[in-house]
């Protein structure tokens, strides 16, 4: 039987105060709930975030969500904030793999192992970009200038050393020849950022996810040289790296994780409220019109993928000489 609503509120009020000793909320009583986005407004984590806040309410699973940027530091900003807010059942953050590398690359006092996993969302390829002017027409002429001369062929990224926007570019060197400690990397915060770097030509090409430059693509301001997934991206005239012979495959992916220190039911309710997002049609829409993958992961086996996160990605900066990066 459910309880009276005075009954309810008064719940509500006391986890306010007590947030780490007062029972949790289903997820259909989770309301106000603050989303983290650990970097600037525009970023991949940025969009993803307001997607999946729009999403959550339009499909009726939690009632008032705010999204909120704090950037700095690859994300370790973000996360050192969630990691002082232990027991709060009322936020999120939304995350991936540049926090894991940032938290490597920089010796972050807070970890993702600090955290509480809720659920991996979305794969997503990165992209190879130019600006539509750029000098280079295709992949090809873009790697015989960067083996010919590393250090005039800068790339941008969105992510610091260890992220997605970082290790893509890496690989690729490797994969072409070139060392990877000869890639000169100029790091943005976020794609807004990253974007006017791409456009005022500080940078000869950029990495990034696909979602985040949508409308430029379609607009013909910039151009696509190459995915980095396996098949070619659907809305997108530009081939893999691999038909261009470049043997790399590349993704980025996106979750999120809540402060330590929840009770189960918090921790139960948040999991089930991102469980129902998954499984509504608005966000089923959105995979569709950004073109992210659905890589849904829940709880504890999410908690098992961040910890496999960490150790391959020490492992491959590692390889590419780069453990001392950033």
């Amino acid at each position: 039987m459910r309880p009276p609503r005075r009954a309810v509120m008064v719940g509500l009020a006391l986890l306010v105060v007590l947030p780490g000793c007062a029972p949790g909320r289903p997820a259909d009583e989770l309301t106000e709930v603050r989303v983290l986005v650990p970097n600037a407004p525009g970023s991949g984590y940025d969009v993803t975030a307001r997607i999946a806040a729009k999403a959550l309410e339009d499909a009726d699973v939690i009632r008032g969500v705010e999204v909120f940027n704090l950037p700095g530091a690859g994300g370790v900003v973000g996360l050192r904030r969630l990691g002082y807010e232990r027991g709060n059942g009322r936020l999120m953050m939304l995350m991936g793999l540049g926090v894991v590398g940032s938290q490597y690359a920089q010796s972050a006092p807070v970890t993702l192992q600090d955290t509480t996993p809720i659920a991996r969302l979305i794969e997503e390829p990165a992209i190879v970009v130019v600006t539509r002017d750029s000098p280079y027409r295709d992949l090809t002429e873009l790697i015989t200038a960067w083996r010919a001369d590393p250090g005039a062929v800068p790339v941008g990224g969105g992510s610091s050393a260890g992220g997605p926007d970082h290790l893509a570019p890496m690989l690729v060197a490797d994969a072409v020849g070139i060392r990877p400690r000869d890639v000169v990397y100029r790091q943005y915060d976020g794609g807004g950022d990253l974007l006017a770097a791409i456009l005022h030509h500080q940078v000869a090409f950029g990495v990034s996810g696909r979602s985040e430059y949508a409308d430029q693509i379609d607009s013909g301001q910039l151009r696509v040289l190459a995915v980095t997934s396996a098949r070619r991206i659907p809305g997108i005239l530009a081939p893999t790296l691999r038909e261009q012979r470049v043997d790399v495959v590349f993704s980025n992916w996106r979750g999120i994780v809540a402060p330590p220190g929840l009770s189960q039911r918090d921790v139960t309710g948040m999991r089930d409220a991102v469980a129902r997002l998954h499984d509504s049609p608005q966000w089923q829409t959105a995979l569709a019109k950004y073109g992210w993958t659905d890589a849904y992961l829940d709880g504890p086996a999410f908690g098992d993928f961040l910890r496999a996160e960490n150790e391959r990605l020490a492992h491959l900066l590692g390889g590419l000489g780069l453990a001392g990066a950033g």
